[in-house]
């Protein structure tokens, strides 16, 4: 999507749709009541009349019949309470899609100079609804009608000034966060380990600054990563261990190299230890960390962020069958560790066990991993927050920060040493599962732990965020994927 910044007066921008704000009850802004004076009063009269109204979300439509350089004005609802981020990339997502509606292409803003958010968090929020807001899962269908694009998006209005940077920034991170939701919506079948590694190394062929690797299976299991062989071992889909290297010409802080770690499960179904078939084919969703880590790469290596990145994804499938690893069986980390194996369901951690300490030995000081590791953290967040852990106060405020400013929002769970007495083997150095049904995500947060190395790491469990069962009453407004973490990440790597 083109951005374009003008702080030219809102009616005469060009557009199919020239959108402002509405709030609940209804007000004119100073820049509304100028349309309304180019309009004749027509939208004082659809005030009056009860058809602009602002309802979060509610989109009404004026066509401008040459009043206004735009074809068509649009006021969005933005809800009675203090507008946030939130509810204004949930306004531009339904303008965006009323736009698409009527077969527009170029949609304009108005960009208000005060209120209770900055012109630069305005832009951030009104540009990820725009290009998250439309997105089209359904491109199997063979008799889907091609989908209209937002393909140019105006901010305007007195407001618009000095915000290009951040719109341009948040237009990249969103447009690769709806590459991350392709891939995650993908089936199975199409979405192998290996082809996985395939998308990797075309994002490494798009930047100078990446470098890109992969393991198969005889390279894993020469390496020692004795907990991410036994998890593949069970599918006829060989496993990748993906590494992508980002190395910026001059970074801001040289002895800083981060190291994401995303899961990669392209099919879970449980192994041995089977899952119930109700939902199960949403478990191609289970490599949505390892998605968000590789596109979160691309996105960072095409804003040309200064900071060092060394990206780790093991891939597998985890399937039943006469070579799957068993409940009983003790397998040997990449560490050193010895893991019993209590639940084949329980195969997230084994994989970023090794990963986790294969980016810590390749180098990185400051380590975050991204998975969809337990159902108890949808239980415990629902769809809207990732759960957060760490083991180092500072890292775990940046990730927040980063969090919280993104729209990719994460909360902090604890992590209290004494968790770890749940995992603990009779048999082994620890086991991947407790036998007690309690705090399962923070029990998996302690395993990982355990594999982080020496300095700061970091765990988010995305799995209540990274794929809905339906629609959120969002930006996000259909079931599937959501791109959870790319925009996050982005904007960790901003910020470092």
């Amino acid at each position: 999507m083109d951005i374009d910044v003008v702080e030219a007066p809102p009616g005469g921008v060009e557009a199919d749709v020239l959108v402002f704000t509405v709030p609940d009850p209804v007000t004119l802004s100073k820049a509304a009541e100028g349309l309304d004076r180019l309009v004749e009063g027509r939208l004082s009269r659809l005030v009056e009349n009860g058809e602009l109204r602002g309802d979060e979300g509610r989109v009404t439509l004026l066509h401008a019949d040459g009043r206004l350089a735009a074809q068509r004005a649009a006021g969005v609802g933005v809800g009675e309470r203090e507008l946030d981020a939130d509810r204004l990339r949930t306004a531009a997502a339904a303008a965006a899609c009323e736009t698409v509606d009527v077969g527009g292409t170029t949609m304009a803003w108005v960009v208000e100079p005060d209120g209770p958010l900055s012109p630069s968090v305005q832009a951030r929020a009104i540009v990820d609804g725009t290009v998250l807001g439309p997105y089209e899962a359904a491109r199997w269908k063979t008799s889907a009608e091609p989908s209209v694009q937002i393909e140019r998006l105006v901010l305007c209005g007195p407001g618009a000034a000095g915000v290009a940077g951040e719109a341009e920034r948040a237009n990249v991170a969103a447009a690769w966060a709806n590459r991350c939701r392709d891939l995650v919506n993908a089936p199975a079948n199409e979405l192998t380990p290996e082809r996985l590694g395939d998308w990797a190394e075309e994002i490494a062929g798009g930047s100078p600054s990446l470098r890109f690797e992969a393991l198969g299976p005889d390279e894993i299991r020469a390496a020692g990563m004795g907990a991410f062989g036994a998890v593949s071992q069970g599918s006829d889909n060989p496993p990748r261990l993906i590494t992508l290297a980002y190395e910026p010409e001059t970074p801001a802080r040289p002895e800083l190299r981060i190291g994401l770690v995303g899961k990669a499960i392209t099919f879970d179904a449980g192994g041995l230890s089977l899952k119930p078939a109700y939902h199960m084919d949403e478990m191609k969703s289970d490599m949505g960390g390892g998605g968000a880590v590789l596109a979160a790469t691309g996105a960072i290596a095409e804003l040309g962020l200064p900071v060092r990145i060394l990206t780790v994804v093991p891939s597998c499938e985890n399937l039943p069958g006469g070579h799957s690893y068993r409940p009983g069986d003790i397998v040997t980390a990449l560490s050193g560790k010895t893991i019993e194996i209590t639940n084949t369901d329980a195969e997230g951690r084994l994989i970023l066990a090794d990963a986790l300490w294969f980016a810590r030995e390749s180098g990185a000081t400051h380590l975050l991993d991204l998975a969809t590791l337990t159902g108890g953290i949808v239980v415990a967040m629902g769809d809207l927050y990732a759960g957060l852990f760490g083991n180092d106060d500072a890292w775990v405020a940046e990730i927040e920060e980063a969090a919280e400013a993104s729209g990719d929002h994460a909360w902090r769970l604890p992590l209290h040493e004494r968790y770890h007495r749940y995992n603990d083997s009779a048999f082994a150095d620890l086991k991947n599962s407790s036998d007690y049904k309690q705090a399962s995500p923070i029990l998996a947060a302690a395993f990982l732990e355990q594999f982080a190395g020496e300095g700061p790491w970091a765990h988010l469990d995305i799995a209540g965020t990274a794929y809905l069962e339906r629609g959120r009453g969002d930006y996000y407004s259909d079931l599937g994927a959501t791109g959870y973490g790319v925009r996050l990440l982005a904007e960790l790597a901003r910020r470092l």
